[in-house]
């Protein structure tokens, strides 16, 4: 038996089907990095929508003549990330930040895992760049966390099966932990894929001033979520702190 948290081996490697996958970016004032994201998402997908929550600089033009398909929506990227996969053409959806890049042979890597009939989803091994001290302290602590633990989110790309996501109800509309709250949910449904040895990269801008502040301000907001209390008054806490 395959451990959840390994890259899975399967009997044969089946070439990769773009045609078969949505990407789905959630976006707000991303017009600095919104190109080269879909850009880099049509090497893995032919699909590809960015659902966009109000943005008022040219985050939606610059995605459209990408090629993405551009959905508005409602601010909140709970909300954003389930209302991309309502429209979504593929039977495989991948979560994508803006900020984050897919790297070569994504495609094949999903194919791959999803071979097997057990896994149900999963995620890509996540590194922080440009490189520092703190980019690579994070780095290290989400790998090993989702060794560990199982934790993981959604700057790690989560993809997952059409009818897995939609039996689990999709992304909730939460202010904050709306992609570990689906995480939990999907690690309970089934086997999931943790591709350590396919990593995609991620801006380290939200940490980079104050990397150890952040640190510990995102652990105590994750022990408290745990621990039962609302994404809501933590939303709150954590804009008050910001």
């Amino acid at each position: 038996m395959i451990p959840p948290t390994a890259e899975p081996e399967a009997h044969a490697n089946p070439a990769a089907d773009k045609s078969q996958i949505t990407i789905v970016i959630p976006t707000f004032m991303e017009e600095a990095c919104i190109e080269e994201a879909v850009r880099n998402a049509f090497t893995v997908a032919d699909d590809v929508v960015v659902v966009d929550g109000g943005s008022t600089d040219s985050t939606c033009l610059t995605a459209q003549k990408a090629g993405a398909r551009v959905v508005p929506s409602a601010p909140g990227r709970g909300r954003q990330l389930d209302l991309g996969a309502r429209t979504a053409r593929g039977d495989i959806f991948l979560f994508l930040h803006a900020d984050t890049r897919l790297p070569e042979g994504a495609a094949g890597a999903i194919a791959k895992a999803l071979h097997d009939p057990h896994v149900v989803g999963g995620n890509f091994r996540l590194i922080f760049k440009p490189e520092s001290a703190a980019a690579t302290l994070f780095s290290v602590a989400n790998h090993w966390r989702r060794l560990w633990l199982n934790i993981y989110y959604g700057d790690s790309a989560i993809f997952v099966r059409r009818r897995v996501y939609e039996t689990l109800g999709g992304f909730r509309p939460l202010p904050l932990f709306e992609d570990y709250e689906f995480v939990r949910r999907l690690e309970r449904f089934g086997r999931t894929a943790y591709l350590s040895g396919h990593l995609v990269s991620a801006s380290s801008r939200r940490f980079a001033k104050r990397p150890w502040r952040t640190l510990a301000l995102w652990t105590f907001l994750h022990v408290l979520y745990t621990l039962g209390v609302a994404p809501q008054r933590l939303a709150r806490f954590y804009r008050a702190l910001r």
